[in-house]
């Protein structure tokens, strides 16, 4: 059975996700670590211990080919793309081999003038258009899905 994982440490569209994977008739995970709580119907809930990734490590190992993965974490989405899963954002973007070095690229640079005692600029505050946008974008990638499923 295909499934969506969500990392949901910092996940604004978790329920909107279970909501639109349920209608799919798609299994939907959620996994965070032990500092958040997570229990919603429709979803089985997985938490892993605190750690430095330990909630990506453990995502990426339950992975099969063509599972989705709702992260906005760049590198999670990296190893999802190296498991041949489809990773996408909490805005509706598809991470695919056309954006993946770029935004990999972006984070390192980030970091380095972070690390350099440097300060930048953060996201915009999150609005309803984002989620809208977020979910017609899913909508879009699972009607996409189940046609391909349907051709196997």
């Amino acid at each position: 059975m295909r499934k969506v994982l969500i990392d949901a440490d910092g996940c604004p569209v978790v329920d909107s996700t279970i909501k639109i994977a349920g209608e799919y008739q798609w299994k939907c995970i959620i996994l965070c670590d032990t500092s958040h709580f997570f229990e919603r119907e429709g979803a089985e809930t997985i938490t892993v211990s605190k750690g430095p990734d330990s909630v990506d490590f453990v995502l990426v190992n339950m992975l099969e080919e063509g599972d989705v993965v709702v992260t906005q974490d760049y590198g999670l989405a990296a190893m999802c793309m190296a498991r041949r899963a489809i990773p996408i954002n909490q805005d509706g973007r598809i991470y695919d081999h056309n954006n993946i070095e770029g935004l990999l690229m972006a984070r390192h640079e980030a970091k380095k003038i972070r690390n350099a005692g440097g300060r930048l600029k953060g996201n915009k505050k999150r609005s309803a258009f984002m989620n809208d946008a977020f979910e017609e974008k899913f909508r879009m990638m699972m009607d996409e899905l189940s046609v391909k499923n349907n051709d196997w």
